[in-house]
């Protein structure tokens, strides 16, 4: 299986489209829309949890693995959906989130009623003597990491929601039961896997005080114990398909740990996501802040991310936008003056990369984050705890909502948008969350004389045509310029390479073209402001504004 070749589409249920009417997405709106599905010409998609759920932290938060909760579906609509996608040759990626459970959980439900067995599925500690917490650890989500559980002495550990309880992978029956859950969804059809913050698992046996913010993570984060229980659950359950396709999301990973868990001798995943990348407009390190994207670091991320990855035989998720992620177009793009344009220049920079393209719904209909005035449009757990905690720390009203709304989950978990209507075409009902701009941005209008969805089906043909890209290594260029982000793809004959420039910004740079390559022959294969064509290298290329241009050069 050649890795190289895919791309991969990723399906928020909850927003994608509602068939009943009751505001959220179902799976039976998601079959509906096989049509659109169809013409994206993906090989596979991710849909997030839509299984049995209190929705705390909007299904990743699950009370049972092996039920469609019913707001979504059944699992005869479950079963259709996959055999349906299967005619058009598109796979189906399931969430699978074994980190934590949902307190609503019969796992924790049991060991609340001090059934011994299921006790040793948690993290169920003791205060310390003098009665603080088992640890100091903070919850991702804010506030400490720890919970009374029920009426006894004991403390659960929870380092998202506290409606999530930490399971303690120490225990060989929580890894079987893992296993167990793969095999189920295997035998119902599905081919891919995306493990949700996989490398926390490896927490020690006994828990330490950390002695600050950046010094916590390492105590949970990516310990060496995690490589052993992914070769583990490999190979009991989806390691036995070679064709499956895994990926693992790592929070606060290294390269080095990255290599480990995805080159193909490990027998651990097919690759990993990493988010160095889209922390780049984090003041100091930290997520609710507000500050311009940092473009010499998100580049040096890049470049150091793609050689090394490439070297060590690892392998990359490519991708902008997720379902955690604020839109990429507002972040690093022009949402306003060259949304289109800012678009496909985002686009070509990471599909031309070494690894597998993610396309997350809407992106390919160039989304932008919802026009919101007041805190109360969000739902998301995460956010409304960070506005509280930025009033708590001081921050006025106003600048805790200006912050919330550049960085919260929900903007890009907004309805898709599939027409001009009130409700975006999404649902006949009240939609969960409020679509905005949909006027502009929807389906209808991309598809009739939109330019973003065709410019996307040029990248993906070119991925599943040119080796140089599915195939090719990884080389930095023009690592200094201040607006372009520029890197060489090539094949180990080195008979072919292609340069790819991309423009970050709204004016015209020059990009001095690498002396090699200059005064040769050459064919554009994309650029985002005119068609293919053969050309002669020069010493220099102006680009235009959030200009991307992909010229391949044949010795």
């Amino acid at each position: 299986m050649n890795l190289g070749k895919k791309v991969i589409y990723q399906i928020y249920p909850k927003s994608f489209y509602d068939s009943d009417g009751d505001g959220i997405g179902d799976l039976r709106g998601i079959i509906s829309k096989i049509p659109y599905i169809a013409k994206l010409n993906i090989d596979m998609i991710w849909f997030n949890p839509f299984f049995v759920s209190p929705q705390h932290d909007n299904g990743y938060d699950i009370a049972d693995y092996y039920r469609i909760d019913p707001r979504f579906g059944t699992m005869e609509d479950f079963e259709e959906l996959v055999a349906k996608l299967k005619e058009i040759n598109v796979g189906v990626m399931l969430d699978m989130v074994f980190n934590h459970c949902s307190t609503d959980h019969e796992w924790f439900q049991k060991a609340l009623a001090g059934d011994p067995k299921y006790m040793k599925y948690f993290y169920l500690r003791k205060a310390k003597p003098n009665g603080d917490l088992p640890t100091n650890w903070q919850s991702k989500f804010g506030g400490p990491a720890w919970k009374k559980f029920g009426d006894t002495d004991l403390y659960y550990l929870h380092l998202y929601d506290k409606s999530q309880a930490d399971l303690d992978w120490h225990n060989p029956d929580v890894r079987k039961e893992a296993a167990k859950v793969v095999n189920f969804w295997r035998d119902k059809g599905v081919t891919g896997f995306r493990f949700d913050v996989l490398n926390v698992i490896g927490k020690d046996e006994v828990l330490v005080d950390s002695t600050d913010p950046v010094q916590e993570k390492t105590l949970y984060t990516d310990t060496p114990i995690v490589q052993k229980y992914i070769k583990e659950l490999n190979q009991a359950s989806f390691g036995q398909d070679s064709e499956t396709i895994t990926v693992g999301e790592m929070s606060s990973t290294s390269i080095a740990n990255s290599i480990e868990y995805t080159k193909p001798e490990n027998h651990e995943l097919s690759m990993v996501f990493s988010f160095h990348h889209l922390k780049v407009d984090y003041e100091n390190g930290q997520k609710w802040t507000k500050k311009p994207f940092d473009f010499m670091e998100l580049k040096r991320l890049f470049n150091e991310w793609q050689s090394k990855m490439d070297q060590g035989d690892g392998w990359q998720a490519l991708f902008w936008n997720n379902h955690d992620q604020p839109w990429a177009l507002n972040r690093f793009g022009d949402p306003v003056n060259y949304r289109e344009k800012s678009a496909e220049m985002l686009a070509t920079a990471t599909h031309l990369l070494r690894g597998t393209p993610y396309i997350y719904m809407g992106e390919e209909l160039g989304m932008i984050d919802p026009h919101y005035y007041s805190i109360h449009n969000y739902v998301d757990v995460e956010c409304l705890n960070a506005y509280q905690e930025l009033i708590d720390e001081g921050h006025s009203a106003h600048d805790a909502f200006e912050i919330v709304k550049t960085k919260s989950r929900d903007n890009s978990r907004v309805p898709m948008h599939w027409d001009a209507s009130q409700n975006a075409g999404f649902t006949v009902g009240k939609p969960w969350l409020k679509p905005t701009d949909q006027q502009e941005i929807n389906v209808e209008n991309e598809l009739t004389d939109g330019e973003i969805f065709n410019y996307y089906q040029k990248l993906i043909h070119l991925r599943k045509t040119e080796d140089l890209i599915s195939d090719g290594h990884f080389q930095a260029e023009l690592e200094d310029h201040p607006q372009v982000f520029a890197y060489r793809r090539y094949l180990d004959n080195q008979a072919e390479q292609l340069l790819v420039l991309n423009n970050f910004y709204g004016y015209e740079p020059w990009a001095i073209i690498p002396e090699d390559l200059q005064n040769k022959n050459a064919h554009v294969i994309i650029d985002n402001y005119g068609e293919a064509r053969d050309i002669k290298l020069k010493d220099a290329i102006q680009l235009k504004p959030y200009q991307s241009i992909a010229i391949k050069i044949t010795k």
